[in-house]
């Protein structure tokens, strides 16, 4: 199988986003006992990167970034379901590296429910589980 050509461009529909992540996320929140916070999610809309994943012209997923001086920081990562497990989030891992590495910063995490699956991807890719709290790993990986 060829590899698809997968595009990484400013995400500009919120609502797509918005719904994305929620439909993701149900599962884990209702687990949790945790509500969808819609002002949380409108303040973060203006405060983060995001750019939409996208195959042959279609949006298939969000990759979301924030920084500060030590390191840039994952924020959310969504694929549609149907395009899960197939490359795609590693390749946005890496593309969140090079973000990062392009303005100067050597250090990559984020937070991941420890029920979710996701875990073994980011492991794979180098992330070291630093912490576990409120059944949420916090994990990071060095950038060289």
């Amino acid at each position: 199988m060829s590899k698809m050509k997968l595009v990484f461009r400013p995400a500009e529909d919120k609502g797509f986003v918005e719904q994305l992540t929620r439909r993701n996320m149900a599962a884990y929140y209702a687990r949790l006992g945790i509500d969808w916070d819609c002002s949380l999610f409108d303040k973060n809309w203006n405060e983060f990167e995001s750019y939409e994943l996208a195959v042959n012209g279609c949006a298939v997923g969000v990759l979301r970034l924030s920084h500060d001086d030590r390191a840039y920081y994952i924020r959310d990562l969504q694929l549609e379901q149907a395009w899960q497990r197939q490359g795609l989030g590693s390749q946005a891992i890496g593309y969140a590296a090079e973000v990062a590495r392009r303005s100067g910063i050597r250090l990559l995490r984020l937070r991941v429910f420890s029920m979710n699956p996701a875990t073994a991807l980011y492991e794979r890719l180098g992330f070291r589980i630093c912490k576990t709290e409120g059944g949420t790993h916090s994990m990071e990986r060095e950038l060289y």
